[in-house]
Order: structure tokens, then C-alpha cells, then sequence
């Protein structure tokens, strides 16, 4: 059992993610914490604090307030373009869990085997599960391997698989997603971008789990607000297809 597993069993969990976004209503840590509220107490398993409109301080600002009002549920941090500042705040803030864009595949074959053992070490080190896109949105395919290759590559050097389609807010093909799981067999795989409430249920069948954000807002884009009646009804949907025996591969 690898640390996802052992984080979060066969729950298949719904993973919301912070965007750290401000506007002159309301300031970025204010409105973080109003989104942590909504997302835990409308039934999400973990929270993902991400830079996505804000800052690397931001992150730490919100990962500190996790820390010291929600130490009992599990929360992550994914600092994009920077996977050593993640490890760092997983390990300062007591994250459960970080996010890496790519763990294979985006690097030449020159760069890929010091990326590898850089990466290597800092789990090594790390308390926390490591959750590790493999084709994922944005980022360059430059190893020369197969996508096989990659996928098995990736497995050695996360928890868990994130796969995705080709933006934020776009829907994960459906036979992305197959072809993925057909690849890493029971190997933890998580759908990242573009579940809905239409898709989740589906897309549980064949995944071990969803990272949620722009579904979540009012608008259904990043830079919406988060509606509670959007989070209820996903989690309520989730909780129909969380059965063990809807794990494909397992």
C-alpha cells in the first residue's frame, strides 16, 4: 500500500481545489477560508491549495491557517513551477499531500535521469503522498518515450497518477482515461481537470478519485466563486459510485 492508498483507502476522494483568488470584494485569505468552510462542510475529503491566481506567500498564509484550524482533514499543495517549494511547505505546514504537473514525460532525455533522482530524494525525505501528472494540461511531451514508457516511468515516482485533458476547466477524454488505466493497472489514478456533475459518477467508475475546481464555482470557471449547492451535489454523486468494486483494475 503507497501513501495515497494508505491516506485515503478506497474512498476515491473529491479533492477541491484552492485557486487563491482575490478581487475587490473580497481579500485572497478571507475568501480562502470561506471556500475551506464550504468545501469541508459540504463533504469534499481534502482540500488542494495551489497558486493558481496567487502567490507562493499566499500558499503558505493558507496552509498555516489548515494547520491550525483543520489538523484533523487532509490538505495538500501544489506550487506550480516550483515541485521543491512544495515538498518544502508539505513538510513546514503538514500537508498530507502534493501535486507535481509532471513527474514524466515533459523533460529531454538528457535532463529526465537528474529529474528523477532530485525527485527521488525529496521523497525519500517526505511525509507526504505525491500525486504526479503524466501527459498532463500545459506541459510539454519531450522524453521521446512511449506513453507507456512514461506512465511506468511515473509510477515509480509518485503515489498516485494525475491524468488530464488539454486545459483547466476541459473535460479528461474519456479514452485518456481508459487508456491510462489499462497502462497502470490498480496504480492510484486521479482525473485533474474537467469533472462535472454529469461526469463524476463515470468517471469514479474508472478513477480513483477527482481534483475539483472550476465545477465547483458558480460560473463553472476558475475565476467564479464557489457555490455550495455545486459542491453537494458532485459529493452527493460521488458517494454513489465509491465502491471498492467500482474500482477498475483493482
Amino acid at each position: 500500500m503507497n501513501r495515497f492508498e494508505e491516506l485515503f483507502g478506497a474512498s476515491k476522494p473529491i479533492i477541491a481545489m484552492l485557486h487563491l483568488k482575490s478581487d475587490v470584494h473580497m481579500d485572497m485569505a478571507s475568501r480562502a477560508k470561506q471556500e475551506i468552510a464550504l468545501y469541508y462542510d459540504n463533504g469534499v475529503d481534502a482540500v488542494l491549495v495551489e497558486n493558481y491566481f496567487g502567490s507562493v506567500d499566499d500558499c503558505q498564509e493558507v496552509l498555516a491557517y489548515l494547520q491550525a484550524q483543520y489538523p484533523d482533514k487532509p490538505y495538500g499543495v501544489n506550487v506550480l513551477g516550483d515541485w521543491y517549494k512544495a515538498f518544502q511547505l508539505a513538510q513546514q505546514y503538514n500537508a498530507a499531500f502534493l501535486q507535481i504537473d509532471s513527474v514524466c514525460g515533459h523533460l529531454s532525455p538528457g535532463r529526465d535521469p537528474w529529474f528523477a533522482k532530485e525527485l527521488a530524494c525529496a521523497r525519500q525525505k517526505s511525509r507526504a503522498a505525491v500525486l504526479g501528472g503524466v501527459r498532463f494540461k500545459y506541459q510539454p511531451v519531450n522524453s521521446g518515450r512511449t506513453l507507456e514508457e512514461d506512465l511506468q516511468l511515473g509510477m515509480q515516482r509518485c503515489d498516485a497518477i494525475v491524468v488530464t485533458g488539454d486545459g483547466t476547466g476541459r473535460p479528461t477524454p474519456p479514452d485518456k482515461l481508459y487508456e491510462f488505466r489499462k497502462t497502470v493497472g490498480p496504480f492510484p489514478l486521479i482525473v485533474g481537470a474537467g469533472v462535472t456533475n454529469l461526469s463524476i459518477e463515470p468517471t469514479l467508475r474508472d478513477a480513483d478519485g477527482a481534483i475539483i475546481g472550476s465545477w465547483f464555482k458558480d460560473n463553472h470557471k476558475d475565476h467564479g466563486d464557489v457555490l455550495a449547492e455545486h459542491v453537494r451535489e458532485i459529493v452527493q454523486k460521488a458517494r454513489r459510485a465509491r465502491s471498492p468494486s467500482n474500482r477498475t483494475g483493482a
